[in-house]
This record gives C-alpha cells, sequence and structure tokens, in this order.
C-alpha cells in the first residue's frame, strides 16, 4: 500500500514549490497553471524513500473558486500536509481547508511554515504557534508543525522524516488482520485521457485490494463492463497495484464516456443512488458557518420537505433560498431570500449619512458586511451580492447616485476643504499614478494625508481601493482597467499576462483582476479572463 497525502492551504503559500523540493516533481500538469504560477486542477508527484517505499502526494488549488477541485483531490487522501506561508499566515483558504478536512475527518497530518527564508525566524515562530493553535480546534489538533524553506532547503530533512512517521502511523491504521482477505477494489476516477497507440487512460486512488492487469471491472454509474488492459504506478508498467496512486489503460469503453466523478470497481456492492446522506455538526468556534445554522428552523426544513416530497421544483428551490438565505446558480448569479432583501433595504439607506455621502465602492463594501451577517457566502459572491443589490436600491430611488458618490435621496454635497490638505490629497493622488503603486498607509503619512482625506478622495472618485494597502490613482486604475478588458477581449487573460504587460507583479495583476471579476467588468474562466456582463458599460468600466 503507497500512503496518500493532500496539501492544503491558501493560494501562493507555495504548496507546489514545497512539494517540487521534497520530490523534484512539478505537480502543475497543465499549461495555464505554468503561465499563471498557480494550480488550478489537481496535481500529483511521488516522493521516494530511503527504504525504498514511496509516498503519494496530491497537490490541490487553493484559490476560493477551485474549492470544488479541491474536494476531488482531498476526498482520496490518507494523510494532509497543510502548507501555511510565514510572511502571510493563516488566510481564507487555510481556514476554509482546514474546517473541509474536519467534515472529512482527516486526522492524520503535518502542518508546514514555508518561506521562512523571506519572513525570518520570529514572524516564522509566530505564525508556526498561530497554525498550532487553529489546528487544536480540529481533527488534526497535536500534529507537528515544521519551519520549512523549500529555497535554501532548511527544514526539509526534518519534514521527510515528519513524512514518514506519518506515513507509519497510517498504516499500521489501515493494515490488514493477519490472514484476512484483501477485498475488493476501486477507483475513483479523477483524471482520464487518450493516449495514441493505447486508447483510453484513467487515473485515481485505488482503494480495497490489489488490481492485477486484466482484470474485469464495472465502470459506475452505467454499470458498464471493461478490462484493466495495462497498469502503470509511479510511470512504470505492474503486473498488479496496491492501494494507492495509479493510472489504468482500459478497454471496452470509450475514452469520451469516462470522466472525473465516476467509479471504477470490481465489487458487487458498489452501486450508484440518487440520494445523499448528510449529518449537520456543530460548528467551530469562530466559523461563518453560524449564520447558516441560525436559519435552519423546523419550519424552513419542513416547507423544504414538503416540496421535494411533492416533486414540485419550483416550490423546492424557493424553499432553500429561504431556508440558506441565499442561493449562488450555476451561471453564479446569486438569489436572496425576501427576508434578507427587506433587510437590506430598510438598513442601507439608513446606514448613510443624513447630510453627507459615501463613495459608491463604500457603500458596496458596507452591503457586503451586512449581508455576510444574514448568510453564508465567500467574499467574492457576496461582493457580487451586495454590488447588485446596491444597483437596486438606485434604481428603487431608496438611494441616489451623484457622480461617485452614493447618497440619500435629494441631498448635495457642500462643503470646504482646508488648502493644506488639498495639497497633500494632490500628493498622494501622484504617488499612487502608477502601474504598482507603494503601500497605501506609508504613502499617505509621507504625503501628510489624514485618514479623513483619504476616504474624502475615495468618495470623490479620485482614489480606488483594491485591498486594506492597496490604492490607485483613479485616472490610472482607468487606464489599467481599459487595458486588461481590451487584452480580455483579444483573447483570455491570465494573470502572468497582465502583470508582464504592466510590468508589476502577479501581487498586483490578481487585485486587479479579482477586483474586476467582482465588478462584473470581467469573468474568470479555466482558460483566463474574459469579458464580463458588465464590460460594454463604459461608467462600469470608468469606475
Amino acid at each position: 500500500m503507497t500512503v496518500v497525502i493532500g496539501t492544503a492551504g491558501h493560494i501562493d503559500h507555495g504548496k507546489t514549490t514545497l512539494l517540487r523540493a521534497l520530490t523534484g516533481i512539478d505537480a502543475d500538469r497543465l499549461p495555464e497553471e505554468r503561465r499563471r504560477g498557480m494550480t488550478i486542477d489537481v496535481g500529483y508527484a511521488h516522493l521516494a524513500l530511503e527504504d525504498g517505499s514511496k509516498l503519494d502526494f496530491v497537490d490541490v488549488p487553493g484559490h476560493d473558486r477551485l474549492i470544488g477541485n479541491m474536494l476531488v483531490g482531498a476526498g482520496e487522501i490518507d494523510a494532509v500536509m497543510l502548507v501555511v506561508a510565514a510572511d502571510d499566515g493563516p488566510r481564507a483558504q487555510t481556514l476554509e481547508h482546514l474546517e473541509l478536512l474536519d467534515a472529512l475527518a482527516i486526522d492524520v497530518g503535518v502542518a508546514v511554515v514555508t518561506k521562512t527564508d523571506i519572513a525570518g525566524p520570529a514572524r516564522s515562530a509566530e505564525v508556526a504557534a498561530a497554525v498550532g493553535r487553529r489546528l487544536a480546534e480540529t481533527t488534526l489538533r497535536g500534529s507537528p508543525v515544521l519551519a520549512v524553506s523549500p529555497v535554501d532547503g532548511s527544514g526539509l530533512d526534518e519534514l521527510r522524516t515528519a513524512l514518514v512517521d506519518l506515513r507509519d502511523r497510517v498504516l499500521a491504521r489501515t493494515a490488514p488482520r493477519p490472514g484476512a482477505s484483501r477485498g475488493t477494489s476501486r477507483l475513483a476516477i479523477d483524471r482520464s485521457f487518450t493516449v495514441k497507440g493505447r486508447g483510453a487512460v484513467v487515473t485515481g486512488t485505488l482503494r480495497g485490494g490489489p488490481l492485477r492487469r486484466g482484470s474485469s471491472l464495472r465502470l459506475v454509474p452505467g454499470d458498464v463492463a471493461i478490462r484493466a488492459r495495462e497498469i502503470q504506478v509511479h510511470g512504470a508498467t505492474v503486473d498488479a497495484a496496491e492501494p494507492g496512486r495509479a493510472a489504468i489503460n482500459v478497454a471496452g469503453v470509450e475514452a469520451a464516456a469516462l470522466h472525473r466523478g465516476l467509479v471504477l470497481t470490481d465489487d458487487p456492492a458498489v452501486g450508484s443512488s440518487d440520494r445523499l446522506l448528510v449529518r449537520l455538526a456543530r460548528p467551530l468556534p469562530d466559523r461563518a458557518r453560524g449564520v447558516s445554522r441560525r436559519r435552519q428552523t423546523p419550519e424552513r426544513i419542513a416547507i423544504l420537505a414538503a416540496a421535494v416530497d411533492a416533486s414540485d421544483a419550483v416550490a423546492a428551490d424557493a424553499a432553500r433560498i429561504g431556508l440558506h438565505g441565499a442561493v449562488v446558480a450555476l451561471d453564479g448569479a446569486v438569489r436572496l431570500a425576501p427576508d434578507v432583501i427587506d433587510a437590506l433595504d430598510g438598513e442601507v439607506p439608513s446606514s448613510l449619512p443624513e447630510t453627507g455621502s459615501l463613495s459608491l465602492p463604500a457603500v458596496r463594501s458596507l452591503v457586503e458586511r451586512r449581508l455576510r451577517r444574514r448568510v453564508t457566502l465567500d467574499r467574492g459572491t457576496a461582493a457580487r451580492a451586495a454590488s447588485d443589490v446596491v444597483d437596486g436600491l438606485i434604481r428603487a430611488g431608496r438611494l441616489e447616485r451623484n457622480g461617485p458618490d452614493v447618497t440619500r435621496p435629494g441631498w448635495r454635497p457642500d462643503r470646504a476643504i482646508d488648502p493644506a490638505v488639498v495639497a497633500a490629497m494632490d500628493r498622494l493622488e501622484a504617488a499612487l499614478g502608477s502601474a504598482a503603486p507603494p503601500p497605501l498607509t506609508a504613502t499617505a503619512r509621507a504625503a501628510g494625508c489624514p485618514p479623513a482625506a483619504i476616504r474624502e478622495m475615495e468618495r470623490a472618485g479620485r482614489l480606488v481601493l483594491l485591498e486594506p494597502d492597496l490604492a490607485y490613482a483613479a485616472t490610472t486604475y482607468r487606464d489599467l482597467t481599459a487595458q486588461a478588458l481590451a487584452l480580455a477581449t483579444a483573447g483570455p487573460l491570465t494573470p502572468a499576462a497582465l502583470r508582464d504587460v504592466t510590468g508589476t507583479s502577479r501581487r498586483y495583476a490578481m487585485a486587479i483582476l479579482e477586483d474586476l471579476d467582482r465588478r462584473g467588468i470581467l469573468r474568470r474562466t479555466e482558460a483566463g479572463h474574459v469579458p464580463g456582463p458588465r464590460s460594454a458599460t463604459a461608467a462600469e468600466v470608468a469606475r
């Protein structure tokens, strides 16, 4: 048996780089992954140990919109290697992946704090302690936390030792009793492709007993009979594969019929079902999941159950929205429950100053925060929903748009600003007028621009704030927006391409693309960003 270890962690925290340092294998197999410098789909690697055995690794993506691909990898692992960058610390997907691993009952693992060469010993120790506290709330409590730098190699030997210990713990738990039958085999397909001259090939994690070349298998669902023509493990052809990662050249089925989600098995008891059993667990401390739990009243659950029993799709859809408060459709549109819409309609206008205004991004941010108090949505989805709510309030006359500002209906600005502050605002705007602006906080301090003046610049449409410490002069950002839209119109735009054209770094390119995606100017696809539903609206592009 080969133990399968999955990676977990936030985007750009160094999971694939760490695997490359450990195994010498680049798990980013797709050309787009190498262009963009990020894992999109599940990748694979293996490590040869000194005793002749091997460890399999499943490298999963860390981006919040690729959580489905993460689950594909995490669903068939024995243990986990959680990766956290020392310069960044635990972030959104760090916590989300921990919750998913907790739900999957993965309780064997090791945490690795990477990029220690950048962050230094003190920061690395601080992050390691924070990771240990997070692990203590999950099934991974007590797992070792190691500091490693894939760049200079420090800590890699200690990590290999920890991985061997991890392997031994898994094997001790899963070893069959003496004389016991190894049982049947199953392999959940996670990749399928065609090899010229050989035909269809599938890969996955083999579970149960060993699988021999020539074995007869069933494809489930569908109950199609196929044969294992050839088996490879770690790139070498074998007569039989033990549990672990395997590739199978299959006969008896067209390649087009094979895809992720199907299962190959010789177990007659394995079948398909249209029912899913779910166990609702108590939410972990400090998690937003509690928002959703508060909506799970007996009345709402009973309404949904009645609609499902009656096969009333329309009523069931409405009941799901009522139960969760928000439902994301397949096209990405967010549908909010009537009580959520009514609450925002009542709260948002009264939250604006009676004799003042807020910038449009500030109002959207306000709505996003209030929305996330009521329903469980990730930040990107909540931001899109908040934008739609604000637009609806403006159309209904509950809010009024005055240039870059949003006000209560009928109010008009009439204010004067100290000339010294005006000069400081001019200095700050000039300093932020580049494709790679310096940090906002330090730059504002150097320019003598107080926080209230920064808010006024944002309100007046002179600054565009993307992150707490990342802002652009509005004229510069309009040019960057137009440039990104032109590139996306010509073909799918990747972060690497935007980085190269603007002469910046991946951090700036990702921040710009995520902002344009939230606002619907661009839309992310697997091939890259393309024009979004609001790309043709000049007013949206200019904001």
